[in-house]
């Protein structure tokens, strides 16, 4: 959530509405309620959420379970497959095709990896004409479920998305000001960020360094078990979050198959493995839960000795839902114990 700063109108003045104050879930939080159940449905605008969390083997039943999953989808996906007992996927528009509202083609902001604001404008014909935006099925959802005296113009938002931007902008002015017309500017515009500018907005206005109670693992494992080893999970250069476009990646001379894993040669020695022998992996904790995967590629890399290296989300699995980090609870996909075994194949 974007704080709210000086004598801006808020929701309330604006809208007519009461926006929620209390902290929502996060992913970690939302995978556990899920699990015991309080959490009975899920709208989904976007993404994949059952490929890209942590413990699958828990998750994916539990998943099945929730009474209702809805997704927004441009694409199919795995999480598309892994549904509850009432379950609607909703096609939408993709950003690169055209978008035509009452008010003629759209644009669309799209805020990049460093945080800078652009705007995109769709080139190609819809895959269908019955396809809707992902604005329009918004509004027609909160027009179903909203408040009485709400004033938001949902109707008219669709339209004209500018007049989106324009009541964003009005909301955050410190941030979206004249958004409409930046976000066309060359290069689009960043979102503040006040250490770039070494502006540090803290109690003594200096940059505040917190240093971690500890630097070792939060899963006990003895330093002397020789057979663990630390998983840490990577991105290719040919995916984007859980969509990935190919099976290579140019970055580290890996080509047709993710299912690898990355050794010291070092390592590879020492458990009396192959470079290109199939292995297992399973996750080196005794809770009750068996996280494992199965059939990755032996692949000799540059990597430090007693870590390995696999992609994400094929390694998901490995990584238990508890293991995260302290304040964020972002999973701790960088720092996995692991067991490798060679595959035994079949006489």
């Amino acid at each position: 959530m974007i704080a709210q700063t000086g004598a801006c109108p808020g929701p309330k003045q604006l809208f007519g509405i009461d926006t929620p104050q209390q902290k929502g879930v996060n992913t970690v939080e939302t995978c556990e309620k899920i699990i015991d159940g309080s959490v009975r449905a899920v709208v989904l605008l976007g993404g994949n959420l059952v490929r890209s969390v942590p413990e699958h083997r828990l998750v994916e039943p539990a998943w099945r379970k929730l009474r209702l999953t809805v997704q927004i989808l441009t694409k199919l996906n795995r999480t598309a497959l892994v549904h509850g007992e009432i379950s609607y996927i909703l096609p939408c528009l993709g950003r690169i095709e055209i978008d035509e509202q009452a008010s003629g083609p759209q644009a669309v902001s799209m805020e990049d990896s460093t945080g800078c604001m652009h705007g995109s404008r769709g080139q190609v014909k819809p895959a269908s004409p019955h396809l809707l935006s992902e604005p329009r099925i918004v509004a027609e959802l909160a027009k179903a479920a909203a408040q009485s005296g709400s004033k938001i113009p949902w109707d008219d938002w669709v339209a004209d998305y500018s007049q989106i931007r324009n009541a964003i902008a009005e909301t955050y002015p410190d941030i979206f000001h004249d958004f409409n017309a930046r976000m066309w500017q060359p290069g689009g515009f960043h979102r503040p960020l006040g250490a770039r500018k070494r502006v540090w907005n803290t109690e003594t206005g200096k940059a505040n360094f917190i240093a971690p109670k500890s630097l070792a693992t939060d899963i006990d494992v003895p330093l002397d078990q020789r057979d663990v080893l630390q998983l840490i999970t990577l991105r290719s250069n040919g995916q984007f979050n859980t969509t990935v476009y190919n099976y290579d990646d140019r970055f580290r001379g890996i080509y047709g198959s993710r299912h690898v894993v990355l050794m010291h040669r070092n390592d590879i020695d020492r458990f009396e493995l192959k470079e290109g022998q199939l292995v297992d992996l399973t996750t080196a904790v005794d809770d009750g839960v068996e996280r494992k995967v199965e059939g990755f590629r032996v692949v000799a890399y540059d990597i430090p000795e007693g870590c390995i290296a696999g992609y994400y989300p094929e390694c998901n699995g490995l990584i238990p839902l508890w293991h995260y980090a302290k304040e964020s609870k972002v999973p701790a996909a960088k720092s996995v114990p692991v067991h490798v075994e060679l595959q035994h194949q079949a006489p």
